[in-house]
Formats: C-alpha cells, structure tokens, sequence
C-alpha cells in the first residue's frame, strides 16, 4: 500500500493517529511497522511504557524512534480495524474489515508486560478508544480480570 493512502494527523482519540486518504479493502497489508532493531530494556521502559516498541524477538524490539516510519501513529483501539501480524522479524499491519476515506486506523495493542499487571499499569496504559466494546487498558486482559480492570478504568476516568 502506498503512502498516498494513509496520513499522519491529530487524533481526537490521542495524539497523533494514522488515517485513510483512500478506501482500503479488507485484507489489504496497509503499511510495515518499521523500526531500528534494539535489545529489549525492560527497566528503561517501566518508566516510559512502551506503546511504539514492537517485540520481534524475546530479546529485541523494534523502535520507531529510530529508523521508524508513520506506522507509529497508529493508536489502539478495543474494537479496531485492523490487525499486526508478525512475519519473521518483521511487523505488518493488514486491514480486517474495509475501511473508508477519512477513517482512523486502529488496531488492538494487547499489551503484555511480562508479569501480573496492577492497577498503576492500568491507569499508564488507559484505553481511551470510546468503543463500546473496550476494555479500559491497552494490555492484554484475561476474561478473570476484566471487570476489575473497568471499574479501575471507570474511577480513573471520574478523577
């Protein structure tokens, strides 16, 4: 897919986001999530969360602030239109339903952080994609924690 199909802008949902210029068809591959190749620092990015970094190893990640393209911009959502899919080292991001012109992409981040998550990691990692179907963090959340991850995100939200 070429760059005249998608633009990085302002993101009502956060920051900046990735939008359709064009229709993409389901199934299209919209753009490779590109990075430098670095060893993972698990203690560096405790501090910062780790949103952009893409796991491509157990022991390195690809960071888009090097070598990175707009693929970067592309924000969570608990309910997305698109999908990353791992092939070797490398990070694709396909199309799962049609999207149209002007659409943001998104594409769910299921974040895993090596260890049982706690209520500070929900509140770094809160979702605010607004679908009805969100789960209040960008993390990866088994069926057992889910309510309680909603109510953290609901009383986060009111404070």
């Amino acid at each position: 897919m070429k760059l005249e199909t998608i633009e990085a802008r302002r993101s009502p949902i956060h920051g900046m986001g990735v939008f359709a210029l064009k229709r993409i068809p389901r199934g299209t591959q919209v753009i490779e999530y590109k990075g430098k190749r670095v060893k993972w620092d698990p203690n560096r990015e405790k501090k910062n969360g780790h949103t952009e970094l893409f796991h491509v190893t157990h022991t390195h990640v690809l960071n888009p602030r090097w070598q990175g393209n707009i693929a970067r911009y592309i924000n969570h959502s608990c309910a997305p239109n698109c999908e990353a899919v791992q092939e070797g080292e490398q990070i694709f991001i396909y199309a799962i339903r049609d999207i149209q012109p002007g659409e943001e992409l998104f594409y769910s981040y299921g974040l895993v952080l090596g260890r049982r998550f706690t209520r500070d990691d929900v509140h770094r990692y809160l979702c605010r994609c607004g679908s009805a179907k969100c789960r209040g963090a960008m993390l990866s959340i088994p069926p057992s924690r889910r309510a309680q991850v909603k109510r953290w995100a609901r009383q986060f939200a009111q404070s």
